[in-house]
């Protein structure tokens, strides 16, 4: 009698979140959903900018448009732009306070470098 060999298929690697918010991020987002910007979302989008190429791009809606992708993390929601879904994954969100200026930004691990003013990225 013979036996038969079955294939295992190999197992499938687990996909980083598509992107995480930091601690400061995400308190700095919740308060935006509650003051200035209650009853809309965070969208992120990377658009064609600067000298290396791309650009993260933010802007606040009230709905998602087709084919956004929904990130939930620390209990936020934040949109994705299905186009910049390939440029994002495993990025963080942060936000950083510093004497002379405020905001967001992002820890990428798909960036292979920045222009030399910080505007522009590009993979």
């Amino acid at each position: 009698m013979s036996q038969a060999t079955v294939a295992s298929s190999p197992a499938k690697r687990e996909l980083p979140p598509l992107m995480r918010l930091s601690d400061a991020a995400a308190r700095q987002l919740e308060h935006l959903y509650k003051t200035a910007h209650a009853g809309q979302t965070l969208r992120i989008s990377v658009t064609t900018k600067g000298c290396s190429g791309k650009a993260y791009d933010m802007q606040f809606v009230d709905a998602p448009e087709p084919g956004d992708d929904v990130v939930k993390d620390k209990g936020l929601t934040l949109l994705v732009d299905h186009k910049a879904v390939l440029f994002l994954i495993g990025s963080e969100m942060d936000f950083q306070q510093t004497d002379l200026e405020e905001g967001f930004v992002f820890s990428n691990p798909n960036e292979k470098g920045r222009c030399g003013c910080g505007e522009s990225f590009h993979v």
